[in-house]
């Protein structure tokens, strides 16, 4: 090299990087910057008919007697949520399914002894609201097997070969429709007749709003929409019978995304029976990170698997506004699987801020989805704990305490309600959402930091507003009041927050 080619290049080398020190420290000062936040409150773009709520799935610490079943339901009852899912599940046959065993000419097998005591705490913790109730787990001797599927005698050892056989024994559904409509009786009609017609009485007078017909397992067996949609109208005309006011939820897809021809087929009354209802679908979603990411990674894997899931419901909106309008939307199952649940690392607890950065998806979906007035937002679940999905619970095991999933959830719910008009509201930042209601107690601001560190937002006529946050402060505890200053609010990582005029 020449030396004057050599003074030109050290010059422009200087030149670039003056240059590259100057964009870092105008970066680094936009990122101080407060961010801004623009509400038109005259201008409507959607009225929320959206319901935050949860599922409750049974597992053994939700027996009567336990101390977490017991926190657990005060938590359920003080939230008030309407649609609350609550699901008894394969995984503990003796928790979930009421006749274990084929009726013979001489007996039957319908014993509640151990699914009552936890249903009535449920029911007990949701009276005065509606409920989604789901029995998912169809008797294993209902299908044709090799040979009689065996169950632990201990209630509360899971199991989960117990779902096998995917053709009925009795191909018409009837057998089937029979079973949930004894099981349904006993709940809302005080008892039933048997297969032998002896009577089996409960005393129980429940009302059942609505009822789910299975759940994502039974897909797992390669089910067709055929084979699904005839069980469905086995299952949905049976109950309705006897419970003639209860509504009905199908699908229960664990992967709508795969599924579409399902959408499709389901959907269509013209593929149901004459009088078969279709009142709402459901379908589900979990942020899965890969094995070796970190928190870190997991702030935009989360958001990134939101955006695709998103799509997937704009998809099942248009098939279901083109072929059956009528029918609700309940999105039941919201949250996040890590990768170490159900194995050896799942007794080991992920970071603290983790249980805030799921929260914060969960309110950047209401968000989302009641822009879309998609009817029922589910976060999924009230109690999960090492073995049984630690990662997805909304209460500390070790504490008996709900935690910043459940303080996210009861945020919201106490704040937005069907009915609230959703406003323009602009905030260019990748980093927060934000979304301004208009509801019956004044204007409200939902914003969500979906970052690892804390962002500023800069807020109008802060002088008459007040705000609530769940964030990394507030710990296992409900919402605690943020100061707003010079007009701002500062947003801690994977903070919740809900500011009012």
């Amino acid at each position: 090299m020449r030396k004057l080619d050599f003074v030109k290049t050290s010059s422009c080398l200087g030149l670039l990087a003056l240059v590259s020190v100057c964009a870092a420290g105008v970066a680094a000062l936009n990122a101080q910057q407060p961010l801004q936040v623009s509400i038109h409150w005259d201008k409507v773009t959607a009225v929320s008919k959206t319901t935050p709520t949860l599922q409750v799935v049974v597992n053994p610490p939700l027996r009567p007697g336990e101390l977490l079943s017991a926190a657990s339901y005060k938590a359920v009852k003080e939230l008030g949520a309407d649609y609350v899912r609550y699901v008894p599940w394969l995984p503990y046959p003796r928790l979930a399914v009421a006749e274990l065993e084929p009726p013979t000419a001489q007996k039957t097998s319908w014993d509640f002894s151990l699914i009552d005591p936890m249903t009535k705490d449920f029911l007990a913790a949701t009276e005065g609201h509606s409920t989604v109730m789901n029995f998912s787990t169809i008797p294993a001797w209902l299908f044709k097997t090799e040979k009689p599927v065996t169950y632990p005698a201990d209630p509360n050892q899971p199991v989960w070969n117990y779902t096998q056989g995917t053709e009925l024994r009795d191909p018409s559904g009837r057998e089937l429709g029979d079973y949930y409509a004894r099981l349904v009786s006993w709940y809302v009609n005080g008892g039933f007749n048997d297969e032998n017609g002896v009577r089996h009485e409960s005393g129980y007078h429940y009302k059942f709003a609505w009822w789910e017909v299975l759940n994502e397992v039974d897909f797992e067996h390669n089910m067709t929409p055929e084979q699904y949609t005839q069980r469905y109208d086995a299952i949905a005309g049976a109950i309705h019978k006897v419970s003639p006011e209860t509504k009905f939820v199908g699908l229960a897809l664990a992967e709508p995304g795969r599924d579409e021809k399902l959408f499709e087929y389901f959907l269509n009354p013209a593929n149901h029976k004459p009088g078969i209802p279709l009142d709402m679908i459901s379908y589900h979603f979990y942020a899965s990170p890969a094995s070796g990411e970190t928190l870190d990674h997991w702030q935009y894997t989360f958001f990134d698997q939101e955006a695709g899931f998103l799509n997937t419901v704009r998809y099942v909106e248009a098939i279901r506004k083109r072929l059956s309008p009528n029918t609700k939307t309940d999105l039941d199952e919201l949250g996040v699987i890590l990768p170490t649940d159900n194995k050896a690392g799942d007794n080991v607890p992920p970071p603290a801020a983790y249980w805030n950065l799921a929260g914060a998806l969960y309110a950047d979906l209401f968000i989302e989805l009641s822009r879309m007035q998609i009817d029922v937002v589910g976060e999924s679940q009230l109690v999960g704990y090492p073995t049984q999905f630690p990662s997805v619970s909304m209460m500390d095991w070790t504490t008996n305490q709900p935690n910043a999933r459940f303080w996210v959830l009861k945020l919201i719910k106490d704040s937005f309600h069907p009915g609230d008009k959703l406003v323009e509201t602009a905030l260019h930042s990748s980093d927060v959402s934000a979304q301004a209601f208009v509801t019956p107690s004044g204007r409200r601001l939902l914003l969500v930091n979906k970052r690892n560190r804390e962002i500023a937002v800069s807020l109008p006529d802060t002088d008459k507003a007040t705000a609530f946050a769940v964030d990394a402060e507030t710990g296992d505890n409900a919402a605690r009041g943020v100061q707003l200053t010079a007009g701002t609010i500062k947003l801690e990582p994977f903070a919740v927050a809900v500011v009012s005029w």
